[in-house]
């Protein structure tokens, strides 16, 4: 067996930071009662900067018993941070860090000599902000991972589970290997001053430990269109059938993000989609009031555009066809419900300004259920319109 120990220096890391894309989910409570609050599994995606070993004022080091490590930080700056759209507020949610306290970890080796898999922490101090709330938390969360790469990419297309757990929780959450997740929790953040500390005594919101512990994934897509959408759903319920209207706004962080990844990101020919987000609202008679269409968290809806032979992004001919297995879940003010199955929409992009695309759902309609899997209805019909879109290399907060 080889003696040979690696150390992190054997990486040659660029001495500059890293600004990946981030997709996240935190499970809110609303309210200033933990126990009988409203609860909500919120998607945000965003981007972050992580400072690092060897930028200067990060160290290298190796302990006494043949541990490398080395030292980070995730930084705040106007655009940096994640975003999401809440049902319960009809609001746009952003988690920023706190520019006033160090958000401060490390990479470690678990086994001494052997860099990965590693240990992945951060020492995280947040600030929540809608459009009439900033917030801030008291104690520190904890955030910790398992990580196999620096950058700690997760695969294209992979869920945040070992699994596929239906339901908002509470329940167990095994994340997956570079998938990282807040431990000290719950956490409650109260109303913020100037300088960012909590005042009073009286929370208004929560982090939960479930179903989304402030979960988070780096991923490396090759382009990102945030998209307002309009269109409709079609439900069946009791031999009821309904058409609902629905709408959501990107500057709301509703609408959908897509991420295309081209071959050179996930080693294969074609270009891969993902609808990470999708925040659609409207109201229906039959499931009692207003209702949001949402992607799920624990499983990706993943698809592809164009041909599935190209070798770039860049080489898509269009008009392509943009498919995509969407797994939806519907919230409604009585209990959310599941997409038994994935529901397959498709549509043609004129290129890479997606406005004007029309997306609609073929093949196998799907039960919505509940988290017990009784079903409660079905999901029959889906047509989204694209309408104005942001469309980049990085998703900021500040779009």
């Amino acid at each position: 067996m080889s003696s040979l120990r690696e150390t992190y220096e054997s990486l040659n890391l660029e001495p500059k930071p890293i600004r990946p894309h981030i997709l996240a989910a935190a499970t809110v409570v609303f309210g200033d009662d933990y126990y009988a609050g409203r609860r909500e599994t919120i998607n945000l995606s965003g981007f972050v900067q992580l400072n690092k070993w060897p930028m200067p004022g990060f160290e290298h080091r190796v302990d006494d018993k043949g541990h490398a490590e080395l030292g980070l930080e995730l930084i705040s700056a106007p655009e940096v941070g994640i975003k999401g759209y809440s049902y319960e507020l009809d609001d746009r949610i952003q988690v920023l860090s706190n520019p006033f306290l160090p958000n401060t970890g490390h990479v470690r080796q678990i086994v001494p000599g052997k860099n990965f898999p590693a240990e992945f922490y951060i020492r995280r101090f947040g600030i929540l902000e809608t459009s009439t709330l900033r917030l801030a938390h008291r104690n520190v969360i904890d955030i910790y991972g398992v990580v196999d790469g620096i950058p700690p990419y997760k695969k294209p297309l992979t869920g945040p589970y070992l699994g596929s757990p239906r339901g908002d929780g509470p329940f167990d959450v095994v994340q997956a290997p570079n998938v990282v997740r807040g431990t000290t929790l719950p956490e409650a953040w109260y109303p913020a001053n100037d300088e960012n500390e909590p005042v009073g005594i009286t929370p208004t919101v929560f982090f939960a430990e479930s179903a989304g512990p402030c979960m988070s994934m780096l991923v490396d897509p090759s382009m990102i269109m945030q998209v307002s959408l309009e269109g409709s759903v079609r439900i069946e319920k009791d031999g009821r059938t309904e058409t609902i209207d629905l709408a959501g706004d990107y500057r709301k962080a509703a609408g959908t993000e897509i991420l295309l990844f081209g071959p050179e990101k996930h080693d294969g020919a074609g270009v891969l989609a993902q609808m990470a987000r999708v925040a659609v609202t409207g109201h229906s008679d039959l499931l009692g009031g207003r209702v949001m269409l949402r992607a799920s968290w624990p499983r990706p809806s993943g698809g592809t555009l164009g041909e599935g032979t190209e070798d770039s992004l860049s080489r898509v001919r269009y008009p392509a066809d943009l498919h995509i297995d969407g797994e939806f879940e519907l919230v409604t003010p009585e209990a959310n419900l599941y997409a038994a199955n994935a529901v397959h929409v498709t549509g043609k992009l004129s290129d890479l300004e997606p406005t004007g695309a029309e997306l609609g759902m073929v093949g196998a309609d799907a039960a919505l259920v509940g988290e017990s899997g009784d079903v409660r209805a079905r999901l029959t019909g889906l047509r989204l319109v694209m309408r104005d879109a942001h469309v980049g290399e990085t998703a900021a907060v500040n779009i």
